[in-house]
C-alpha cells in the first residue's frame, strides 16, 4: 500500500501550501502583510499544477478505477471526488483571472482574490478530509494485495512531484517556503 502512503504526503504538502496561502490572505486582509503578487502567483501555480497535473491523475486513473472495479458500492463517492477535482481546476483557473484583475486594480480588487482564494482553499481542504477519512481507510481495509500492486506501480512512478527531469515542484516549493513569513515560511517578516 505505498500508494498511500505517497497520498498522504502529497496531501500534507497541498495542506502546507494551503496554510501558508491563508496564513498570507489573512496577513493582507488583516494590513499586517503588503500584497506580494510574486508570491500569490506561485501559491497558484503551486496548487494548479501539482495537484491537477501530478496527484489527480493519479487518483483518477489509477486509485478510483481499481476502487470501483472492486467495490462499485462506493461510485457515488467517486463520482463526488472526481467532479471535485474537475470544480478544483476550474477554481484555479478563476483564481488566476482574480489575481490579474487584484494585481491591475491594487487594493479595490482584493475582495474579490480572497473571496475566490478562501473557497478554493475551504472545498480543498474539504476534499482532502473526505478522501483521507471516507475513501482511503475503506481502499486499505477492502482492497487486497494484487489489487496493491499495480497501484503501488503507478504511484511509484510518479511518487514526488517534486522530482522529476527538471525538479520544478521542488524548486517551486522551496520558492513558496522562501517567500512565506514565519511560521509557515522563512520569508521576511
Amino acid at each position: 500500500m505505498r500508494a498511500i502512503d505517497i497520498i498522504h504526503a502529497e496531501h500534507r504538502a497541498l495542506s502546507a501550501v494551503l496554510q501558508a496561502f491563508r496564513f498570507v490572505l489573512d496577513g493582507i486582509r488583516a494590513g499586517t502583510m503588503q500584497p506580494d503578487y510574486v508570491l500569490l502567483d506561485a501559491l497558484i501555480e503551486y496548487i494548479t499544477e501539482v495537484p491537477d497535473r501530478l496527484h489527480h491523475p493519479k487518483e483518477d486513473d489509477v486509485l478510483f478505477v481499481k476502487i470501483l472495479e472492486v467495490l462499485p458500492e462506493l461510485a457515488p463517492l467517486i463520482e463526488k471526488l472526481q467532479h471535485e477535482h474537475v470544480m478544483g481546476a476550474r477554481s484555479t483557473k478563476a483564481l488566476r483571472e482574480a489575481l490579474k484583475v487584484y494585481q491591475a486594480q491594487g487594493s479595490a480588487g482584493f475582495a474579490e482574490f480572497d473571496a475566490a482564494a478562501m473557497r478554493y482553499i475551504e472545498s480543498s481542504r474539504k476534499h482532502l478530509v473526505t478522501e483521507e477519512t471516507e475513501l482511503l481507510p475503506i481502499a486499505r481495509q477492502k482492497l487486497a494485495p494484487q489489487d496493491w500492486a499495480g497501484i503501488d506501480a503507478a504511484f511509484e512512478a510518479n511518487k514526488d512531484p517534486w522530482s522529476g527531469p527538471t525538479g520544478e515542484f521542488r524548486t517551486l516549493f522551496s520558492r513558496i517556503v522562501a517567500m512565506v513569513p514565519a511560521p509557515y515560511g522563512v520569508g521576511p517578516a
